[in-house]
């Protein structure tokens, strides 16, 4: 929703900005920024191709704007925090600029937003898709919109994130995702085929699939291996990925699909924790006897496949006992990623209620033990591979050093005076380094002269 109370500091700098724009006669630039899930990355993605359709120009998150756009999360009250100073960071950066808050903060509470940052816009889940409109009613401007402008990969990004289904009526006792992301909704097949083919077009090399519940996708019939499915025979993607599934969405026909290779090597299993009575408290759906099954599951079709997860640590009631099976738990499950959080409490949800709250002082002790077990883990994943040569994605070059992915999730760096973005390239994978893997890049011989 808009907040027409604005106060009069922030109208009068509107109508500056307005103004200054007419009067410059130029093209309005806009920064947009993501904090949180997946999903949240994939409506950025629809938003700045919406906005650079119109005609506007989509600069750097960091760089002088006349609109700021971030979505908003709200998981923790750490992210409620990292919006607020993101905000305020782009007032003082360009003091006449109008500020848009959107996304799941945004849902949940719009007046903390406006009166605590200033926003000129505040819009919640259901209004992210017509900021367009509502930025174009601010500034006055009306923009002609082309729908079949192609835009290359961002930023240097070569992935890009669609969004398949939204919304979550699972009701996690920890988690406020329901409260903001309720009514559960699926995009049909054919449009998102329509969507990824245009991705592919527009010179993406790898496509993610995300949502709230990926797993719970369903349209007329339609299933998630069945989109699938339809996405590998239809497309010429030449990498789809999955983002966070739940063990019990796995079945055998699902993994059937990765017998095309396209399909990414790769699982987001969420866990949250390794026990069982903490399990039941926070309302999950599966046992770590279910979870353990899930795994055996996927390693007897993908011996070499990367799985990934979350852990919470510090749920109310979270005993030492508890914790340390959490523990053993994650570490008998060799994980590639784990990715740790204290718990939050979050009002609204049922756990926020509950007795026996860990104090922060023992959270983030757990906390602490928990990342040095997920590096662990990760590095002894990382170590399987030593030696072999692996196809990466290249995307990204700092200096010298270029880095990139494998379909199964290791991070490569490696130095090439190339311009290797978006190829996909074979790699040696010869040591460790840092959150990754150092390669040694292996590059096809430049073709042979035309003889005439």
């Amino acid at each position: 929703m808009t907040t027409p109370e604005r106060d009069e500091y922030n109208f009068r700098e509107l109508i500056t900005l307005k103004d200054r724009i007419l009067a410059e006669n130029r093209i309005v630039k806009v920064a947009l920024d993501t904090h949180g899930c997946k999903l949240n990355q994939a409506e950025t993605e629809l938003i700045a191709t919406d906005f650079a359709r119109a005609g506007y120009e989509i600069v750097s998150p960091d760089a002088e704007a006349d609109v700021y756009i971030l979505n908003t999360c709200t998981v923790t009250h750490t992210a409620d925090g990292k919006a607020r100073k993101w905000l305020r960071a782009a007032r003082q950066r360009s003091p006449g600029a109008l500020l848009v808050a959107c996304g799941c903060y945004a849902q949940r509470a719009a007046d903390e937003l406006s009166k605590t940052t200033g926003a000129g816009i505040i819009a919640g889940n259901e209004a992210k898709s017509n900021l367009l409109e509502l930025v174009s009613q601010h500034l006055e401007h009306q923009p002609e919109v082309r729908r079949d402008t192609i835009h290359p990969p961002r930023n240097g990004r070569t992935r890009s994130l669609v969004k398949i289904q939204d919304g979550c009526q699972h009701f996690c006792s920890y988690c406020i995702v329901p409260v903001v992301r309720n009514h559960e909704i699926s995009t049909a097949p054919d449009t998102l085929l329509e969507e990824i083919k245009h991705r592919v077009t527009s010179g993406y090399r790898e496509v993610v699939l995300t949502g709230t519940r990926i797993g719970s996708y369903h349209h007329n019939g339609v299933e998630l291996a069945g989109l699938i499915k339809r996405i590998l025979e239809e497309t010429a993607v030449s990498r789809l990925r999955l983002s966070s599934l739940q063990p019990q969405e796995i079945s055998g026909e699902l993994l059937g699909l990765w017998s095309d290779p396209r399909l990414c090597r790769h699982f987001h299993l969420s866990l949250q924790s390794g026990s069982d009575p903490v399990l039941k408290r926070m309302k999950r759906r599966y046992t770590t006897r279910d979870y353990r099954h899930t795994l055996s599951l996927i390693r007897e079709q993908m011996p070499r496949v990367a799985i990934t997860t979350d852990v919470i640590v510090g749920f109310p009631g979270e005993t030492e006992a508890e914790f340390e099976e959490s523990c053993r738990f994650c570490k008998e499950s060799g994980f590639a990623r784990i990715h740790v959080f204290p718990y939050s409490r979050r009002q609204g949800t049922a756990a926020a209620e509950m007795p026996d709250q860990v104090p922060d002082k023992i959270k983030n002790r757990r906390r602490q033990r928990m990342l040095a077990l997920a590096k662990e883990s990760r590095r002894n994943f990382h170590e399987i591979f030593l030696g072999e040569i692996m196809e990466v994605l290249w995307e990204q070059r700092n200096g010298g050093v270029w880095s990139g992915l494998t379909d199964n999730y290791i991070k490569v760096y490696a130095k090439s005076a190339e311009d290797l973005s978006n190829q996909l390239l074979p790699a040696k994978l010869i040591e460790l380094r840092g959150d990754g893997v150092w390669g040694d890049i292996t590059l096809p011989p430049p073709p042979e002269p035309a003889h005439l």
